[in-house]
């Protein structure tokens, strides 16, 4: 059998046909079907079921599954062994982010990376948390960033920076004229959230877990931009919270509306996300370094407390 076969079978693991796994694949679907053949027949095994719709694997498809996806890394870790070696930094690298990091640290870095590193091919993906790590998992992605700590037992996480949240409070509000403020001057009702998904949303009401909260709301807002919920706020309708990073860009007048909390400051740990396997470890580690000369001296809080990003159970 060749490492080719085994990416086929990997693929129609994946997507549960051959169809769109010969797709994927670049090959035609016959000669996805004729390859997978040959290495049923060689075990003598059959590892997918064709008579379920979706195709599932077999029992013993399921172990080859797992067993191909080790190969397959291994053998794609011998080009990498021999790229370290040549001291050589390029070649296609899958870069997920999530969103409340990816318009904020993005500009940051990028155009530094790749003016150092011109070899490398970054192709980034917007994504929420849950799909970087099925990504990551299923290796079509090298590396994220993204909220940790999230206790993922085969992906590692080296820390990046600590971004407290800062609130935003109009002018009406009754908190306004408070130059720092608690977390036990949050009112959960009163707070505008990101939508379900988003892990800030999580860390926030992590943050508020031992608020009160009244009985009935007078109405549930919940967005995808940081922008609508500031602007909502701005009419009146609540408080926001908002990472450090986001507060940069707003304008002068809308800068007065924020507040810092008391120390140790709420803050979520932001971390570059890879695979235990450490596969292109090279850019893995161009990328740290990058980051943390772009980042050092735009975030400088040092008495911070980390929030959970992950949802309450």
């Amino acid at each position: 059998m060749t490492i080719t076969q085994l990416q086929y079978v990997l693929a129609v693991a994946e997507h549960k046909n051959f169809t769109l796994a010969a797709e994927k694949c670049f090959v035609t679907q016959p000669t996805l079907s004729m390859q997978i053949q040959k290495i049923e027949e060689e075990l003598k095994i059959i590892i997918f079921d064709r008579s379920k719709k979706p195709i599932q694997l077999t029992e013993i498809g399921q172990k080859i599954v797992n067993q191909a996806k080790n190969i397959v890394n291994e053998a794609d870790r011998m080009q990498d062994i021999v790229e370290q070696q040549k001291g050589f930094i390029g070649g296609e690298f899958r870069l997920g982010i999530i969103p409340t990091i990816m318009p904020t640290l993005l500009p940051m870095f990028l155009t530094n990376f790749i003016k150092k590193y011109p070899k490398v091919k970054l192709i980034i993906e917007e994504l929420n948390t849950d799909e970087i790590i099925t990504r990551l998992k299923n290796g079509h992605l090298d590396a994220a960033i993204a909220a940790t700590p999230l206790q993922e037992e085969k992906i590692k996480e080296v820390v990046l920076y600590f971004e407290p949240f800062v609130a935003y409070i109009p002018e009406t509000h009754q908190n306004y004229a408070k130059d720092e403020i608690e977390v036990d001057d949050l009112n959960l009702d009163e707070i505008l959230l990101l939508q379900d998904g988003h892990c800030f949303r999580d860390g926030i009401l992590n943050l508020c877990k031992n608020v009160s909260k009244n009985e009935f709301n007078r109405f549930q807002i919940e967005s995808g931009s940081f922008e609508t919920l500031v602007r909502l706020a701005d009419e009146g309708l609540g408080i926001t919270l908002l990472p450090y990073l986001h507060t940069l860009d707003l304008n002068e007048k809308d800068k007065l509306k924020l507040k810092h909390f008391k120390e140790p400051k709420p803050a979520r740990e932001v971390s570059l996300i890879f695979p235990k396997t450490e596969l292109k470890i090279q850019i893995i580690d161009a990328l740290r370094s990058t980051i943390a000369g772009v980042i050092k001296g735009a975030i400088v809080f040092q008495n911070v407390e980390i929030i959970s990003p992950m949802p309450k159970k």
